[in-house]
């Protein structure tokens, strides 16, 4: 097993690597550029003899009169090893201080010499092929058309001179060494830090609790590290809060009477309660032991459709279910990971006693109405005849008999009706209903009432307005809110029903009069059943004291909501919101 190196020894290798190709770098481009200025300081140097040459010659026209040799007078006053050679145009050596021009080869194509054609001079380093000596040579070309060439041995000495300077060298590895010191102090404290937090990780990893006296270096690291631990005892913290809450919910679940299982995203199950086996192998026709087993099973065919579609428009479904003898709600709730919950309720029970209820209060109603409208027809036909066939003292309490029924027919209608949203709401049709179609049918059917009371009713609804829903229900929620207002709010008072916001979830309404309002004590208890703000209100105006209670259960079907407040100018208002349903 190959032995893992620490991280500080890849810090100090990564950053000394780093720092010696910079220092190696620096030293070499120094050595040249120096290099470089020397040189051309010696070229300069050769260039200045080759100009006095050259003006010595033209002065003394030592080159018409071929006394080419006089320039030894003017050498003695230059550097002693300076080596002199005049090359005319075509190559030809016409004098060499230290050589005999008649033996020397032509030098057109010495390196210099091509430079100097090119450019007008030009050096180069070389050995000599005349006398096999290394010389810096110079040569420069001139009108007359000859080149003088100046060189000096490329000896120790003149390399010393050319490539001395070895003391920024010195610089820049003393500069290293600081460097690389520096960073072996950094690196152990940084890797003091590392080591501290390793341990921390160790003792996490072992399950081990972590001291009081840990603490960590005094440094950016060492508070980083802080933060790490602080957030690791936090975590600790809400993991045992979480599984406390977690050992409530498993608690909860299992003294649950609902059979609860929760699936992942692939329908494997991740816990189930007893009661959900035990209603699951009552649903099912084979006793079974995995749970998983519902989903091919064709009972469960609409949960299974509605788990598998790509895009549902709500996150729950509810399903009945009848086995025998027993009848089973079952509920499923898609979370946003796709992971869900399923809920077999057992509501044998609950529906034998809505079906009680149901036909009790279907009995009642029918009982009532039956002696209530002959009660009301011998009434109205005693009420038909003329002032002298009846006493008056008996006409005003046959009136007041009247009435009573009329209150008695419309409590049992309403009843009736608070009954089947409840308990029957399927059989309600659901249909696209215009709203202002809808509205204008209302203030029609009631124009009467508001005549009388000098009542003026308005519909701010456009007619692009429309509600998926029981067009029975919308209009009951409409005209119980109208008749309310009628009843109680007053005289010469504004109605108005408006659609005064939409999106594209819902629309959204208020109901509202300009009449006296209602304490605020009351609102949040209005829409009760047979709750009277007063008692003497409904004894006086009539009504069943259902009204309200209709209205919300009527929204509520719509999946809607309703809400009561006082209106600041005065009067009562109701905001009544309509989900949107796309079909």
């Amino acid at each position: 097993m190959r032995k893992k190196r620490s991280f500080k020894r890849r810090i100090l290798v990564f950053f000394s690597v780093i720092i010696a190709l910079f220092t190696v770098g620096i030293i070499l481009f120094e050595q040249q550029q120096l290099e470089k200025e020397r040189r051309e300081s010696l070229e300069r140097m050769l260039d200045n003899d080759a100009e006095i040459i050259g003006m010595y010659l033209k002065e003394n026209d030592l080159l018409l009169h071929r006394h080419i040799g006089q320039v030894r007078d003017l050498l003695k006053y230059m550097q002693p090893e300076l080596r002199l050679t005049i090359i005319d145009w075509h190559g030809g050596v016409l004098y060499d201080n230290l050589l005999e021009a008649d033996r020397m080869e032509n030098h057109l194509h010495r390196p210099e010499i091509e430079k100097s054609i090119t450019l007008g001079k030009g050096s180069n380093i070389r050995l000599s092929s005349s006398n096999n000596v290394k010389y810096l040579y110079y040569a420069k070309k001139y009108d007359d058309d000859y080149f003088i060439r100046v060189a000096l041995p490329y000896d120790v000495e003149l390399q010393s001179f050319i490539n001395s300077g070895n003391s920024f060298a010195y610089y820049i590895l003393l500069f290293f060494i600081v460097c690389v010191l520096m960073m072996i102090y950094f690196a152990n404290r940084f890797s003091k830090s590392m080591r501290e937090l390793r341990e921390f990780s160790l003792n996490v990893k072992r399950g081990s609790a972590i001291p009081p006296s840990f603490i960590f270096t005094d440094d950016e690291v060492g508070e980083v590290s802080a933060d790490i631990v602080e957030n690791y005892n936090l975590l600790q913290e809400n993991r045992r809060k979480l599984a406390a809450e977690r050992e409530k919910l498993l608690q909860h679940f299992q003294f649950s009477e609902e059979g609860i299982a929760i699936f992942s995203q692939d329908q494997k199950v991740v816990y189930s309660n007893s009661h959900f086996l035990q209603y699951l192998n009552v649903i099912l026709d084979k006793p079974t032991l995995e749970t998983e087993q519902l989903f091919s099973d064709p009972v469960f065919g609409d949960v299974v459709s509605f788990l598998n579609e790509d895009s549902r428009e709500e996150n729950m479904f509810s399903q009945r279910i009848e086995k025998s003898g027993k009848q089973f709600n079952v509920r499923v709730i898609i979370f946003d990971d796709q992971s869900f919950e399923l809920y077999i309720s057992d509501i044998t029970k609950l529906e034998k006693r809505r079906l009680l209820k149901q036909e009790m209060t279907n009995n009642i109603a029918h009982e009532l109405r039956t002696p209530v409208t002959s009660i009301r027809g011998y009434l109205e036909t005693i009420l038909s005849f003329s002032e002298d066939r009846v006493e008056e003292r008996t006409r005003s309490f046959l009136d007041r008999a009247y009435s009573q029924t009329i209150r008695l027919s419309e409590l049992i209608q309403d009843i009736s009706m608070l009954t089947k949203i409840e308990d029957a709401s399927d059989r309600f049709d659901q249909e696209q209903v215009q709203m202002k179609e809808l509205l204008n049918e209302l203030e029609t059917d009631l124009s009467d009432k508001l005549r009388e009371k000098e009542i003026i009713f308005r519909v701010d609804v456009s007619d692009n307005v429309i509600i998926y829903g029981s067009r029975t229900l919308l209009y009951s929620i409409f005209r119980n809110l109208t008749e309310n207002a009628i009843a109680y709010a007053g005289e010469k008072i504004d109605i108005a029903i408006r659609c005064y916001s939409e999106n594209e979830e819902a629309y959204y309404f208020e109901f509202y009069d300009s009449g006296t309002g209602v304490a605020e004590k009351h609102l949040v208890r209005i829409f009760e059943r047979f709750y009277r703000v007063n008692e003497g209100r409904t004894r006086n105006t009539g009504g069943s004291g259902l009204g309200l209670a209709i209205v919300r259960n009527a929204v509520l079907f719509h999946k809607g909501s309703i809400l009561a407040r006082n209106r600041s100018e005065g009067g009562l208002s109701f905001l009544i919101t309509f989900p949107k349903v796309h079909r």
